[in-house]
């Protein structure tokens, strides 16, 4: 198998499209080569802990409503590409990431980590809910199967709060300014969200390389 690290945030569409672009890959091929492993990254690591408003968030990180809805212009046509829905209306809080990468890392410990990906994904892209809500986010690993009492026990604490801060930093301190960067084979990183048939390209490279 070859390692597949992922660095991404929950809130971010950009990897919400490369997620579903790679998946469609993935299961073209059937039988991939990856083994996957999922990294916080925080798009805002100064976000307060309730988040914020989410036209505010976005008026004043593109400089207004028409330069926010240009920005989005290319998310809106990747994400009807990539066949992954967006309901960017129903979004009222943009979130403080930090819990939702915690719950992110738990998942991982129960070889769940893709599935609770996707229903993150799904939470705030298709529903609109707020990923710094711990009951969203106990809710969320109920419905992938993992104990919501346990999580919520472990979110209202400090549980790993230290080493995801310090994941995330080390992955800035090693360059990576933006996410999804995708690193192949513990060697190559990928940054951004490449259509399938590049995925299915490095696929095929990577089991010729094998045969």
């Amino acid at each position: 198998m070859v390692k597949l690290d992922i660095l991404s945030d929950p809130i971010c569409p950009w990897c919400y499209i490369g997620k579903a672009y790679l998946d469609r890959a993935l299961e073209k091929v059937g039988n991939h080569p990856f083994s996957i492993e999922w990294h916080p990254f925080q798009l805002n690591p100064e976000m307060p802990p309730q988040g914020m408003d989410r036209r505010t968030y976005l008026e004043t990180k593109f400089g207004g409503k028409a330069a926010a809805a240009q920005a989005y212009a290319p998310v809106v046509e990747h994400a009807e590409k990539a066949g992954v829905t967006l309901n960017l209306d129903k979004i009222e809080t943009t979130p403080n990431t930090l819990d939702a990468h915690r719950l992110i890392h738990w998942a991982g410990i129960e070889q769940k980590q893709t599935f609770i990906v996707s229903a993150l994904f799904k939470a705030f892209f298709e529903d609109g809910r707020d990923l710094g809500d711990h009951d969203v986010l106990a809710d969320i690993a109920d419905g992938s199967g993992m104990d919501a009492a346990v999580v919520r026990r472990l979110l209202a604490s400090d549980a790993d709060l230290d080493d995801i801060r310090s994941r995330d930093a080390h992955s800035r301190e090693m360059g990576i300014s933006a996410v999804p960067t995708f690193i192949v084979g513990q060697r190559h990183a990928v940054p951004g969200a490449h259509p399938t048939h590049l995925w299915e390209q490095v696929i095929a490279e990577i089991q010729g390389g094998e045969g």
